[in-house]
């Protein structure tokens, strides 16, 4: 009896060895291969800040032994944003790190990775919906306009005048979020008239004619605030255009190469800057937590500073990359 025991069971795991069970080396349905990826989905393709934030991805990832993939819309666009969320969702990574474009169009396609059991978290940007993603990442943005209003009090000194604050899209979480934290806080500044708020659709030229036509209505602006890189970017055009570069202090968020270049040659006034590269290494950390079975941590933020071109020097480790 224990002869034929044996044989039965030297049987069976030939057969479970070659086949029934999958092929020797098989890594379908959660296999190592698939639980070893992470792909990172910012909201815009070739911007610095964004890939400052790929930079910290990837080391992140690599030194916890995770493969990593980046793929990025050409336009800050929900419309563009969804087929490569669908394409992702293809290839099931274990997480995706994600800045949504929209803060509820892009809710549906973000569930769907959820509901196929892919860790989701957001990177900078942030549905209003909180279900979906297990945890969010980002700079306190009410903070930085908050920040972007005391200093724009101190470059006008004591001066007074009106003041525009430029906005990318509506539906845009970081950058509505920073509109609002201008407009409470510039009320302390009774020296400082708040003309309310425009919208760019994140096209710097469009932020330039936005300028343009500004101060043909208001002669008196003395202060602009743009909320992010590309509308920064395009104010300082529209500045420079009509002969204010100078004239009108432009506080600009983010620093981008760009940017920085036109804080040291007086274009830009004061920068408002994030830190993404450790936005995108904390995203790293919260997906690996989420992987692994442990706790993660619903809202974190991360650190923002002003600079001006006296402290620009000072602050460099806040200057965003081309490359990583």
């Amino acid at each position: 009896m224990k002869i034929r025991s044996a044989v039965v069971v030297s049987a069976a795991l030939l057969l479970a060895a070659c086949g029934g069970g999958g092929q020797i080396g098989d890594s379908n349905s959660g296999g190592t291969a698939a639980n070893k990826k992470l792909v990172l989905i910012p909201g815009i393709t070739a911007e610095p800040f964004y890939i400052s934030m790929r930079c910290g991805f990837e080391e992140a990832a690599k030194a916890a032994g995770y493969e990593v993939d980046t793929q990025a819309p050409a336009k800050f666009d929900a419309a563009q944003q969804t087929p490569i969320v669908t394409g992702v969702l293809a290839s099931k990574p274990a997480a995706v790190l994600i800045a949504p474009t929209d803060d509820k169009a892009m809710a549906g396609p973000m569930k769907q990775l959820k509901d196929a059991g892919i860790k989701v978290v957001e990177v900078d940007t942030k549905l209003q919906d909180t279900s979906i993603a297990l945890s969010s990442i980002s700079s306190d943005n009410e903070q930085g306009g908050k920040l972007a209003a005391e200093t724009l009090d101190k470059l006008a000194g004591g001066r007074s005048g009106s003041v525009l604050v430029l906005n990318t899209k509506a539906g845009t979480s970081t950058t509505d979020a920073r509109a609002k934290g201008f407009e409470e806080a510039i009320k302390a500044f009774p020296n400082l008239r708040y003309i309310g708020q425009q919208y760019t659709d994140n096209e710097p030229a469009t932020a330039a004619s936005k300028v343009t036509a500004t101060l043909a209505a208001n002669p008196n602006l003395i202060g602009v605030f743009a909320t992010n890189l590309n509308t920064g970017e395009g104010a300082a055009t529209g500045l420079r255009n009509a002969g204010k570069t100078g004239a009108v202090n432009l506080v600009g968020f983010d620093a981008s190469p760009k940017q920085v270049q036109d804080l040291q040659a007086g274009t830009v006034q004061a920068l408002i800057a994030q830190d993404p590269a450790t936005i995108g290494k904390r995203g790293v950390e919260q997906a690996v937590a989420a992987i692994d079975g442990r706790e993660t941590q619903r809202d974190i933020e991360t650190d923002l500073v002003a600079i001006t071109k006296d402290d620009a020097s000072a602050n460099s480790k806040y200057f965003y990359k081309q490359s990583c």
